[in-house]
């Protein structure tokens, strides 16, 4: 069954927002109960963009650099953010996990994965098959950075 882009990028548009929200509530009644929800997609964040800056993880949130920062802030005091100085640019930051904020992040990942396994094992093996071969078709094509599929 052959399908023009357009039909394809109407399926992608109706259903991945579907499959997102089901994700992102998935993942928020598996985090830690003191964590917020913009605390936690930064951890997400973080796990998928080691090292980034303060910048990128505002940016991703759609918050303000000084609104991030407090943010951040609260991470690092409860030791799930590392904030160190980029050797290149002193005036840089990078962030990432440290070992308790991935140990958290993996907890809540694989009790949603559970979840997920659950919900997808209504599908006939051959659906499962089909899923799989999309999402690795559409990795490459969403895995570069909106800047570098612009240029």
């Amino acid at each position: 069954m052959l399908a023009p882009p357009e039909e394809c990028a109407h399926e992608v548009l109706d259903v991945i927002p579907l499959v997102m929200r089901a994700i992102r509530a998935e993942f928020r009644s598996h985090r830690a109960a003191d964590l917020t929800v913009p605390q936690f997609r930064v951890l997400v964040f973080l796990r998928n963009n080691p090292g980034v800056s303060l910048n990128e993880v505002s940016e991703h949130l759609g918050l303000t650099p000084p609104s991030t920062s407090k943010l951040i802030d609260g991470l690092v005091d409860r030791q799930l953010v590392f904030r160190h100085t980029c050797a290149e640019d002193r005036r840089k930051v990078n962030l990432t996990l440290t070992d308790s904020g991935g140990s958290l992040l993996e907890t809540s990942y694989q009790e949603t994965r559970a979840r997920f396994e659950e919900r997808l094992s209504g599908l006939t093996e051959t659906e499962r098959a089909i899923v799989v071969q999309a999402m690795h078709a559409l990795r490459p094509v969403f895995s570069r950075r909106v800047s570098d599929a612009n240029s």
